[in-house]
């Protein structure tokens, strides 16, 4: 249960609408009635206002349940891939980096236009992309575009992501019933392919991740070939990465479209 006191959130480097895109994504994450969402108490321009969380600690008991829960948000659907939720801002937030959103039927030409492209522009402008780096990535969004098959899966409705869902925006913790799973926070929710917001838990790592995966495939299991995919849902986050703090990222990103480019020969 979340404890009377509430938590104040103010980031250095918060952009325009920042929280009001996030209020937005938590609420429209609880609407779903599944996952455990801090509810918002206030949102302004310069700061906002949740229930505070108390931190607990990760369980296989807790990371099954909360495996399960994820799958029956991703269900709870979106109206579009690359769709905003209710009432959140012209835009959408990453990190510190801006996120657009959109409206698309399928899902490839959404990763494309939105989440690799755009990201690539901006490495390229901060100096961690240079011009024969981006090779791979513009012949992933060409094949992107086309909804190839044999690289996005097959065809899916649009999920409920929370969009950017590594193991710092999980909070390991009792629900309001007493059972545990972890809490979502942080989100940079869009409507998108359920196996993003699952790669990027495996990217960089999650407790429990094992019994997730468990709870998740009992659930809601996975199109074949799930596995073979990672690498094409990493591209974004380690992209947003790459833009963000550069080093290892460039290549990384570069190795993870290289890697979903492998599926198409």
């Amino acid at each position: 249960m979340t404890a009377d006191t509430p938590f104040l959130k103010v980031r250095t480097g918060a952009g325009a609408d920042y929280y009001q895109a996030e209020a937005a994504g938590l609420r429209w994450l609880a609407a779903s009635g599944t996952c455990s969402v801090p509810v918002v108490r206030s949102v302004s321009a310069a700061n906002l206002v949740i229930d505070r969380v108390p931190v607990g600690a990760s369980t296989p008991a807790a990371g099954r349940r909360f495996g399960a829960q994820l799958a029956r948000l991703h269900q709870a659907g979106a109206p579009a891939f690359g769709s905003a939720p209710p009432d959140a801002p012209e835009r959408g937030w990453i990190a510190d980096l801006p996120m657009n959103y959109g409206d698309f039927t399928t899902f490839g030409p959404m990763y494309a236009q939105l989440r690799v492209l755009p990201y690539v522009r901006l490495a390229r402008a901060a100096g961690q992309l240079s011009g024969p780096d981006c090779g791979p990535f513009e012949e992933l969004a060409e094949a992107l575009a086309d909804d190839e098959p044999g690289l996005v899966g097959p065809p899916e409705a649009a999920s409920r992501l929370h969009g950017d869902l590594w193991s710092g925006n999980l909070i390991w913790a009792a629900d309001r019933i007493g059972q545990p799973t972890a809490w979502l926070i942080d989100p940079a929710a869009h409507g998108g392919h359920r196996e993003t917001d699952l790669a990027m838990l495996a990217l960089f790592g999650a407790p429990q991740l094992a019994e997730i995966m468990a709870g998740y495939q009992a659930e809601a299991p996975l199109s074949e070939g799930w596995q073979a995919r990672r690498g094409l849902h990493q591209v974004y986050p380690l992209l947003v990465h790459t833009v963000l703090f550069g080093g290892g990222y460039a290549a990384s990103a570069r190795s993870a479209a290289v890697r979903a480019l492998r599926a198409l020969h």
